[in-house]
């Protein structure tokens, strides 16, 4: 089977070519059990492999085998919880095999492909259907908060220290203060960038147009959610822009921008290395947002 480049990092550990040995059989299953024609996988994977299917009926859909990650563990839990409002709908699950079949957004244009003020407006649109009150079994920020104070400094050390030390020691101190002061509990999703949100003319008459996909769910405040917005690149990687999105959905979304401020600083250094990996841009964002105010 033809695997996407995104999906190559895979066959680097044993977990991952225990799963891309199975991946055939998984399919195989998964379409008998559902009845469903499959086509070519899309191209742009980087965590799971989906492949468009079809239904006995004619509906399109997704069929998506996620790689046994913990950040999407509760994907399918959190798209039963929004049940189509604001996110696609879950059509079937076997967790078994970590397999989803999912509504299909169609034409699927992503969102980072309208202009960044109108991505902005859509997503500002968006985001208050999501917030959900929510609890068990989706993973609490503060929890996940503390693993990566608790991951940082080791993952710094690993990949010889590829930041200042102060970067470092301002993104530690702003998880600690802001996991243990957070406000009221919803659902978020720490993966909500533009390329993560489709349009859906085909299905939202009364939904969208726009909807979310592949959400790593978590519990925990509002001003969490904008964090992948304000840093992802897809609307502009530079200071100006950074700095602005976090103003435009801080100030229209009635969110604290100081809190938005640090959970992105935060978070966003806690995911600049991965394996030793460093991702400068993500770098870049924490120092532009330490330096500029």
């Amino acid at each position: 089977m033809d695997l996407p480049v995104g999906l190559d990092w895979v066959r680097g550990t044993p977990a991952g070519r225990a799963w891309l040995a199975v991946l055939p059989t998984w399919l195989t299953e998964c379409a008998e059990r559902w009845s469903l024609r499959l086509g070519p996988p899309f191209p742009y994977a980087y965590a799971s492999l989906a492949l468009p299917a079809d239904l006995p009926d004619g509906t399109a859909a997704v069929l998506k085998l996620q790689y046994p990650d913990e950040e999407s563990r509760h994907e399918a839990d959190a798209l039963a919880h929004w049940d189509g409002d604001g996110a696609v709908r879950l059509l079937a699950h076997d967790p078994e095999r970590r397999a989803l079949l999912l509504e299909r957004c169609q034409p699927g244009t992503a969102l980072h492909e309208l202009p960044p003020e109108q991505a902005l407006d859509a997503m500002i649109g968006l985001l208050p259907r999501l917030w959900r009150p929510a609890g068990a079994p989706f993973t609490p920020l503060a929890d996940e908060a503390a693993g990566w104070i608790d991951r940082m400094p080791r993952a710094w050390q690993r990949a010889d220290q590829p930041y200042e030390r102060r970067l470092l020691d301002a993104a530690l101190t702003l998880l600690g203060e802001l996991a243990s002061s957070q406000g009221e509990q919803v659902l978020v999703n720490q993966d909500l960038h533009a390329g993560n949100v489709l349009a859906a003319d085909s299905l939202a008459a009364d939904r969208g147009p726009w909807l979310a996909i592949d959400p790593k769910p978590l519990t925990g405040e509002r001003e969490f959610s904008v964090v992948p917005m304000v840093r992802g690149a897809e609307l502009g990687h530079s200071p100006a822009a950074v700095r602005h999105r976090l103003d435009r959905l801080s100030t229209e979304l009635g969110l604290d921008r100081e809190r938005v401020r640090g959970w992105t600083i935060g978070h966003t250094l806690a995911w600049s290395v991965a394996d030793g990996t460093v991702f400068p841009q993500k770098v870049e964002v924490v120092r532009w947002l330490l330096n500029g105010d």
